[in-house]
């Protein structure tokens, strides 16, 4: 099979921003597969905020190498197989990378079921950086109950948008903190948050005074830096404070702002914890026969935005750290 492969390839590490010129888009042919690979036509692939530190080639992330493809998850179906059990036409989810086609042993791939929700479900609601990430959060450190105030940074992007979810179905007073009137407007009349805060022409201290003035029981925080300072600020007694992400520290990994307010920690017999999805493997399954389950009886809302053509991955990654994205944030390769 004759097949040409397009890629985004890093060709400059960016300082701060990734503007375009970091990258290059290049074709190249394939080589025939080797036993045990398959090729994988590329259908979504998911542009996340971890992206930022691998591109700098520093941080918690896997790096990508000049001259290497950009590393992301991805979906697609197999269009060549040297491996047995892996059938062309099978829908597939792994690394596969910001490219048209993807040549990779099968046993890093995973199989998914698009009968149960469409492809590209596996990158957002069913995806173990987003709706898995939220739920295992939610689950395993967050743990809000009936009647706490719980606090969502971010709260309208992928992760954000399901924790806050999972905390109302719990019975928490929920409130969510994003940018922008449209945002906020989304949190209120689209998730059904309880309250909004729009950092971006509000003052997060006073507000969370105003619709919180017992103190914030749970925080979720996705942001980090002055919104995490704020919240802080804002604790009650004996509070959780989760830290799944810190998009707000991304461009600057080598002077990470840390937090100001962390003697309220102290003050308020209160605690912080981190955590990544990886760090629960036996979880990944059960969160996502939960989510299924919620996204099938449309008890949860989850919503999408695709920039089309793999050219505007570069674009795709602005638009994300400009904070511009509603949920999840995908580019459709093909």
């Amino acid at each position: 099979m004759n097949i040409e492969n397009t890629r985004v390839v890093l060709v400059r590490r960016p300082e701060t921003e990734a503007t375009p010129d970091c990258f290059s888009i290049e074709t190249q042919p394939l080589a025939d597969l080797k036993p045990g690979e398959v090729r994988v036509a590329v259908d979504y692939v998911s542009v996340d905020a971890g992206t930022r530190t691998m591109l700098r080639g520093e941080g918690f992330h896997q790096q990508v190498g000049l001259g290497d493809t950009i590393l992301a998850g991805g979906v697609g179906r197999i269009v060549e197989s040297a491996a047995d059990g892996w059938a062309v036409g099978q829908a597939v989810r792994g690394g596969l990378g910001v490219q048209t086609h993807a040549t990779l042993n099968a046993a890093t791939l995973e199989q998914i079921d698009t009968s149960i929700a469409p492809i590209n479900a596996y990158l957002g609601v069913l995806g173990g950086s987003t709706g898995v990430t939220a739920w295992i959060g939610m689950r395993h450190v967050a743990r809000p109950k009936r009647g706490d105030v719980f606090v969502v940074s971010a709260a309208a992007g992928a992760v954000g948008s399901i924790a806050g979810q999972i905390a109302k179905k719990e019975g928490a007073r929920v409130i969510g903190i994003a940018g922008g009137p449209k945002k906020a407007d989304y949190l209120l009349n689209r998730l059904g948050f309880d309250g909004a805060i729009d950092y971006k022409n509000e003052d997060v201290g006073q507000r969370l005074k105003a619709l919180a003035p017992d103190g914030v029981n749970v925080f979720f925080d996705n942001v980090g830096g002055l919104v995490l300072d704020a919240v802080l600020d804002n604790i009650a007694m004996r509070a959780k404070v989760v830290i799944c992400g810190a998009v707000s520290q991304y461009d600057h990994m080598d002077n990470v702002t840390g937090p100001s307010m962390y003697l309220r920690l102290a003050e308020r017999q209160s605690s912080m914890e981190g955590f990544a999805f990886f760090h629960f493997p036996e979880s990944i399954a059960p969160a996502m026969a939960e989510l299924g389950k919620w996204l099938q009886e449309g008890s949860l809302v989850f919503d999408e935005e695709v920039l089309h053509g793999i050219e505007r991955y570069p674009e795709a990654l602005q638009f994300m750290f400009g904070g511009g994205n509603i949920g999840k944030l995908l580019v459709k390769i093909s």
